[in-house]
């Protein structure tokens, strides 16, 4: 069995509350903790686990970028580095227009290349901190004054790595060129990763003159387990929401039309526009679920995990396993198994 971390994913939760699910997680058995931005902060969340659980990894999965300049996020993330002793790994994404624009009040003019030209400022940043010049001139962003007092200064780790999350050919291949790792979209089966995330990155990794090993693959999945069908259904149903809800933006309609279930977008919207969220979740057959999530039994989990995603992903993330303390002690113990490589 190939070795893998193995996260969790969480939404930031109330400051008070997220230092006992960090300990849970590192006593559990799990590699790390990742942080998908929503109506919270991640990078406070962050900040809390790294006091509440040493050792524990801890990743933005991810953070927005553009409502924050890129000064401010590379400060953040690397006092996060520093208070992680190097365990921290600062993913960044663009959202989508409506929530920057009208949300956050920021421009989303051409988000591709401006998160590209962010990730270059960001890393100049972290190279401003220990060198103490800072320049960075690109289309977007121009960073060209710093002093003393306002630089966080060297840190005793390294750098942090940048992950963005990269759906499209064209952000898969920015990542491969000027990123650290690539957090795949919840939709990203096996069949995706392999026609579209790995030759885009090593197309991209091949501009900068980089191995593609350099860039690492973050993989949310999501899972149905248990040893009788009625222990199954339940999360059968969950992952059917968290589907139809990912399913429903125009822009991922390529991943279901390629995998061989064409029109899967346009069903939950037109669900969707109706108020229908119960007709949005049916629209995501047994086959869908049978693609896009992994199903089984406890004592077949890891192998089922290895053998969807051993050859392709550098880290996994368990999309669905801290809903139950009890199924989240058994989710830990098959992460123990995959970090072992057993």
């Amino acid at each position: 069995m190939r070795f893998m971390h193995v996260d969790v994913m969480t939404t930031p939760q109330p400051l008070q509350a997220i230092g006992g699910l960090a300990r849970r997680c590192r006593d559990a058995g799990f590699d790390g903790l990742l942080f998908t931005e929503t109506g919270r902060t991640a990078y406070l969340n962050a900040a809390v686990a790294a006091q509440a659980a040493p050792g524990l990894e801890l990743s933005t999965g991810v953070a927005v970028a553009f409502p924050r300049s890129p000064f401010v996020t590379a400060a953040t993330a690397w006092e996060l580095q520093e208070a992680t002793n190097g365990k921290f790994r600062l993913g960044l994404g663009t959202q989508v227009r409506t929530h920057v624009v009208r949300r956050y009040g920021m421009d989303f003019e051409h988000p591709g290349p401006r998160l590209r030209d962010y990730v270059l400022a960001v890393k100049a940043c972290f190279r401003a901190f220990r060198t103490g010049k800072l320049d960075h001139r690109g289309d977007f962003y121009s960073l060209d004054f710093i002093t003393p007092q306002w630089s966080a200064g060297p840190i005793d780790a390294p750098d942090p790595h940048v992950d963005i999350a990269a759906v499209n050919p064209w952000m898969l291949r920015m990542a491969g060129e000027v990123a650290d790792g690539i957090h795949v979209h919840p939709l990203g089966e096996p069949g995706y990763i392999a026609r579209h995330v790995l030759p885009n990155r090593a197309e991209g990794a091949a501009k900068s003159g980089r191995s593609p090993e350099d860039v690492a693959v973050i993989v949310p999945v999501m899972t149905i387990v248990g040893d009788t069908d009625e222990e199954r259904q339940r999360e059968r149903d969950l992952v059917r929401a968290s589907m139809s809800f990912y399913g429903s933006t125009p822009n991922y309609a390529f991943i279901w039309d390629e995998a061989g279930f064409e029109g899967t977008t346009a069903r939950i919207r037109e669900k969707q526009k109706a108020g229908d969220f119960a007709g949005m979740a049916a629209q995501i057959t047994d086959e869908h679920l049978a693609t896009f999530a992994t199903e089984t039994t406890w004592d077949g989990l890891a192998d089922a995990l290895t053998e969807k995603y051993g050859q392709t992903a550098t880290r996994i993330v368990l999309y669905n396993a801290i809903a139950d303390p009890e199924r989240f002690e058994r989710y830990g113990a098959v992460a123990q198994r995959l970090s072992a490589g057993h």
